[in-house]
């Protein structure tokens, strides 16, 4: 009786360890029309990954790369992680501490269009650019959403999604630092 209890035991935590593995797997997949390219985000709480979506925002997705390819996130802070919405990195200014009090407030080079989807809409793990009202001038501030957030549909350009590690984006807190962050391609 001992014996099959434990064998019963065991069976129970394969299935459990095989049931997180698949849904690992499953985040970690791409959706349908997303693009080669793969942003993977390493802070030092973790890493996430999303996909890009050049069909419906070919001139966001092109400023975003053309960042990550010159480096630009690289060392920079979390400036903005408002709780069960968003959190937000992007501003230059965060790699020095003694300019916290103009995080976020700085522009950078800009996208120079609104690249609106009615495909890609604001679901949880969403990405956008940021911007002060105008969405052909946003920059290089990106944001995740935490939760669904139809408010930003046709306001905000969505041009990605988290595919895997939205654990780590939830526990991201304000002046939590981008590592580095760099591209690969989808599997």
């Amino acid at each position: 009786m001992r014996a099959s209890g434990c064998v019963l035991v065991k069976l129970l935590i394969t299935v459990a360890l095989l049931a997180v593995g698949a849904e690992a797997f499953a985040q970690a997949k791409t959706s349908p029309g997303a693009g080669s390219a793969i942003v993977v985000v390493e802070t030092e709480k973790g890493n996430f990954e999303f996909e890009t979506y050049p069909n419906e925002a070919p001139k966001t997705v092109a400023h975003v790369l053309g960042q990550i390819q010159k480096r630009f996130y690289n060392g920079q802070r979390v400036h903005r992680v408002v709780a069960g919405f968003v959190m937000q990195f992007g501003d230059q200014q965060t790699r020095d501490m003694t300019k916290e009090k103009m995080w976020g407030r700085i522009d950078g080079p800009k996208v120079g269009v609104a690249e609106f989807s009615k495909l890609r809409r604001h679901t949880r793990g969403s990405l956008g650019l940021a911007h002060n009202g105008d969405a052909s001038k946003a920059d290089t501030q990106m944001y995740v959403t935490l939760r669904n957030a139809p408010e930003l549909d046709d306001k905000y350009v969505v041009f990605g999604k988290v595919i895997s590690g939205m654990d780590v984006v939830e526990k991201i807190r304000y002046a939590d630092r981008i590592v580095r962050v760099t591209v690969r391609e989808a599997k």
